[in-house]
């Protein structure tokens, strides 16, 4: 008796282990690969992704213009792109609702630029803050919910910047290929600029606003040699989920 007693109570123990351990691996995994990163060693901007699935995120910014987002679109569209990833500055997006609905209907993924095209490393902490709380309302209006991605206005920020931003629930986003569309070089720089140096879990930056007056040009030629390289594009936050985030810190 006093032997089936303990085999019982050891067979408990056992099954209440080995369900302590699944449960663990479990979430650790979904850390391990969730699209919004916690940043535990301190707050760092996520430039690029270990990915092995040979993805890339093409990303455009806008922040003025009333043109050229729509010639992107019909581009993207064209070439079958539909998870591109769009930071928006939110007094633009206030202003072409219209836009804002063609991204989300056709299935690309919309980040944050703040409200106002200002370099936060410039402003107080309660004007950053105010800044990006009111885009959110203007996202929330537009009927844009849960943005978690942040790319700072110009792409400047600092360690405080990243403090705020990580305080509010964004992962603050930088890129590891810069096309320089926005210098207007002609259309076959902009594509060497962004294919030359091309690697999986790349962030490729593009811009949508009126400045960039080539990129719609170049960007067939762009998607047809990631094609032939065999590379797919992702939006950021699938980037994310599939791999692992590099970052870097700020002093």
């Amino acid at each position: 008796m006093f032997y089936a007693l303990n085999g019982r109570a050891l067979k408990k123990a056992l099954i209440v282990i080995c369900s302590a351990f699944f449960t663990a691996v479990i979430l650790y995994a979904y850390e391990m690969n969730r699209p919004v990163f916690s940043l535990p060693s301190g707050p760092k901007a996520v430039y690029k992704v270990d990915n092995n699935r040979d993805e890339v995120a093409l990303t455009f910014n806008i922040s003025w213009g009333d043109e050229n987002a729509d010639k992107i679109l019909d581009v993207l569209k064209q070439q079958g792109i539909k998870n591109a990833t769009f930071f928006l500055s939110a007094s633009w997006a206030e202003r072409h609702p219209t836009v804002v609905k063609r991204i989300k209907e056709e299935g690309h993924e919309i980040g944050s630029m703040g409200y106002n095209f200002v370099n936060y490393t410039e402003l107080e902490n309660a004007k950053i803050r105010q800044d990006l709380m009111m885009a959110k309302k203007v996202f929330d209006t537009l009927g844009v919910k849960n943005v978690e991605l942040l790319r700072p206005p110009g792409g400047n920020f600092n360690k405080n910047v990243l403090k705020i931003a990580q305080s509010l629930g964004y992962t603050v986003v930088h890129w590891s290929i810069n096309s320089k569309d926005w210098l207007n070089p002609g259309t076959e720089q902009i594509v060497a600029n962004v294919t030359n140096d091309l690697d999986p879990g790349d962030i490729v930056l593009l811009h949508a606003s009126d400045s960039a007056k080539q990129t719609a040009k170049a960007l067939p030629k762009i998607i047809e040699v990631m094609k032939e390289n065999g590379y797919k594009n992702a939006s950021l936050s699938e980037l994310l989920a599939n791999g692992k985030a590099e970052s870097k810190g700020i002093d």
